[in-house]
């Protein structure tokens, strides 16, 4: 597993992206007037998973926002975690002739025979966020460091119980991941478990359940219902004695899935504190969580900035410009390495959303009433 470094620099490289504001309506027929030997003017199709993550919601408008300043119209479409319906969809978007495509694969390996048919029409692909996989027909992909999120989140479990610090434990921890079928999943966990390993194999943090294996933790679609069964069902097998201490949750939306079943167990009383719990996306219902002394932490990835990374992708690739990358070597989709720009995350707990999120300009404090 290799650990990458992106330069502090490469948030700034990110921000300096920033496209030329021209008024557009989303969906509409307007915008700026094509120029010559210029793609502008074109539509550029935007493929999104799901409207029932806030996060891919914010995503998918903020990526109409960067697209139409620079002078495109756009569709966006969600396939509302079914994989044949964003395949349909990326069929019609190809047959009504957009002149690129920017994708957040639902199944990552299911979209080979349609971006068959995106590379026959000349339309380059961006992979948004989740890597696409076994087709050479993905042009650039535009992340966060995936295997640092998962490197925050295992940092900040050993950092909250003190293992750092000289405590021994043992501690009790459940481990969980995210979608067998995204990409991300597998750098999310072994970020995490580069961290957390090392402290199993001394038992001083114990997974009671004995489920430490990747295909054993992974959670379909990222489902926080799913996550709750089976966070509901470990704790009635594992835990008759004992108490969790920590859980490796790899996303919001599973937080408050295994909240819900730690709740119910009689978690958060002061005789049985909630655990330390780790999430990803700092989701609006996630951060009030964290204050409130729920959920204890989450990654923040900044989507906006990564809105305009893929937006200026796809309008460097379509205007004759090489697309700025910082990373040609971590990303192997099994057919090759596709070129990426990886922003950093950052961990937010109670001591520092002021401060990432309300001056960062992401939520108000009105939001987080």
């Amino acid at each position: 597993m290799r650990t990458r470094r992106a330069a502090l620099t490469a948030i700034a490289g990110a921000a300096s992206l920033a496209l030329t504001l021209t008024a557009c309506g989303q969906n509409s027929e307007g915008g700026s007037k094509e120029k010559a030997g210029s793609a502008k003017g074109g539509t550029i199709g935007i493929a999104m998973p799901t409207k029932s993550s806030e996060r891919w919601i914010n995503d998918g408008n903020n990526v109409v926002k960067n697209l139409q300043a620079a002078g495109y119209k756009t569709k966006l479409v969600y396939g509302e975690d079914d994989p044949d319906t964003q395949v349909s969809q990326i069929e019609n978007l190809i047959t009504q002739g957009v002149k690129g495509l920017i994708i957040a694969a639902i199944d990552n390996k299911s979209l080979n025979n349609v971006l068959q048919q995106a590379a026959q029409a000349k339309i380059p692909v961006i992979a948004y966020d989740r890597l696409i996989l076994g087709t050479k027909n993905v042009d650039y992909y535009a992340s966060f460091d995936n295997e640092k999120v998962g490197v925050l989140q295992g940092t900040y479990i050993v950092q909250k119980l003190g293992l750092d610090k000289g405590k021994k434990g043992p501690f009790n921890i459940e481990l969980f991941a995210g979608s067998n079928d995204d990409n991300n999943t597998k750098y999310f966990f072994n970020g995490a478990m580069s961290v957390l390993q090392p402290y199993i194999d001394k038992k001083e943090l114990v997974v009671k359940s004995g489920q430490t294996q990747l295909n054993q933790v992974t959670t379909l679609r990222w489902d926080g219902t799913t996550a709750q069964k089976r966070m509901e069902d470990i704790l009635t097998s594992a835990y008759k004695s004992g108490k969790v201490d920590a859980v490796l949750s790899p996303y919001d939306g599973i937080s408050i899935g295994i909240l819900s079943a730690l709740k119910s167990d009689g978690y958060g009383s002061a005789s049985k504190p909630l655990p330390v719990i780790t999430g990803q996306d700092a989701e609006l219902a996630s951060v009030k969580s964290i204050i409130a002394g729920q959920q204890t932490q989450t990654v923040y990835k900044d989507t906006r900035q990564l809105a305009k990374v893929a937006a200026t992708m796809v309008d460097d690739a379509l205007n004759g410009k090489k697309p700025q990358v910082n990373d040609t070597k971590t990303y192997d989709n099994g057919t090759k390495v596709v070129p990426a720009y990886l922003l950093q995350p950052v961990s937010v707990d109670k001591s520092n959303y002021e401060d990432v999120l309300v001056k960062g300009g992401y939520y108000t404090d009105a939001q987080l009433k």
